[in-house]
C-alpha cells in the first residue's frame, strides 16, 4: 500500500532534517513523500535537496497560508493513504507506517487516529502535552473533541469525495475538514492506542492567546459552514476539553 506523506514548510532550516529524516526511517518502503515549501528565505531548501533522491515531488514557491499548501501537497498526492509531518514534527517511531497500512489492510475505517506528544519547541525530549486520540465517538465532536490532525491517516479517496482544506479560514480549517469528513459524512474512523507523531508546540493554532481563541471562534463556525448546529458553549468547552493533555506527558 503506497502511503504519501505530506510535509509542509516556511524558514524550517533548524528542523527540517528531524521531519525529513524520520521518514527516510520508517521501515514501510512504498512512501510518496512530498515536500511543500512556501519559498523560504532561509537555509530550508538547501536542506530539503540532500532528500532529493528520495522526495516525490518538491514544490517551493509563495503560497497563501498553511492550509493552501497543505492543498498543494494533497493535488500531488497519489497514495492509497495520505498523513501530514509538517516541518518541526516527527513520525514517533520507524514503524508507524507499517503499523498503519496493517491498520488499513482491515478495510474498516477511511479515517484512523492515534496519539500525539506535543513538546517543547526547542527541545523535543520535553512532552508539555499528551493528546490522546481517544475510542472514536461522533458525538463527542460536540465537547470540542477532533483527533490529532497529525496523528491521522485518511484514505485519499475521502479527499476526492468529501474535497480539501478550506482556505477561508485560516487557523481551525484542520478541524474544520475532520468535521466534515466524520460528523457530517460518517466516514468510518477508528482509534489505535499508539503514539503516531510528535509536533512541537507553537502551530498555527496554538501560537498565542489570540489565535487559540480565533481557532476557537473558526471551530463553532466549521459547524455552521457545515449546515449543523451547535451551541456557542463549544468555544468554550474545546479549550476546556484541552486541559487533560497536561496531566499526562509520556
Amino acid at each position: 500500500m503506497k502511503v504519501s506523506i505530506i510535509t509542509i514548510c516556511f524558514n524550517a532550516e533548524a528542523h527540517i532534517d528531524e521531519t525529513l529524516r524520520s521518514v527516510v526511517m520508517q521501515d514501510h518502503r512504498d512512501i510518496e513523500h512530498i515536500v511543500v515549501d512556501g519559498g523560504s528565505s532561509d537555509g530550508t531548501m538547501a536542506k530539503v535537496e540532500r532528500y532529493r533522491e528520495v522526495l516525490a515531488h518538491v514544490v517551493s514557491e509563495r503560497d497563501n497560508g498553511v492550509y493552501d499548501a497543505m492543498n498543494k501537497g494533497l493535488h500531488l498526492a497519489t497514495g492509497e493513504v495520505v498523513a501530514f509531518v509538517n516541518a518541526g514534527d516527527m513520525i514517533a517511531r520507524r514503524d508507524v507506517l507499517t503499523a498503519m497500512v496493517k491498520e488499513f489492510d482491515r478495510n474498516d475505517a477511511d479515517v484512523i487516529y492515534g496519539d500525539a506528544l506535543m513538546v517543547d519547541p526547542e527541545d523535543i525530549t520535553n512532552v508539555r502535552r499528551y493528546w490522546r486520540g481517544g475510542d472514536y465517538d461522533r458525538e463527542n465532536f460536540r465537547k470540542g473533541w477532533m483527533p490529532p490532525h497529525l496523528g491521522t491517516y485518511i484514505r485519499r479517496t475521502a479527499y476526492q469525495r468529501f474535497g480539501h482544506f478550506r482556505e477561508d479560514l485560516k487557523v481551525s480549517a484542520d478541524y474544520e475538514l475532520m468535521f466534515r469528513f466524520l460528523y457530517k459524512h460518517r466516514l468510518r474512523a477508528r482509534y489505535v492506542p499508539k503514539v503516531l507523531v510528535r509536533f512541537r508546540l507553537g502551530g498555527v493554532s496554538n501560537r498565542s492567546l489570540a489565535h487559540v481563541w480565533r481557532a476557537n471562534l473558526e471551530v463553532f463556525k466549521a459547524w455552521k459552514l457545515n449546515g449543523e448546529q451547535v451551541s456557542p458553549l463549544i468555544v468554550v468547552r474545546k479549550p476546556i476539553s484541552k486541559l487533560w493533555q497536561y496531566f499526562k506527558r509520556s
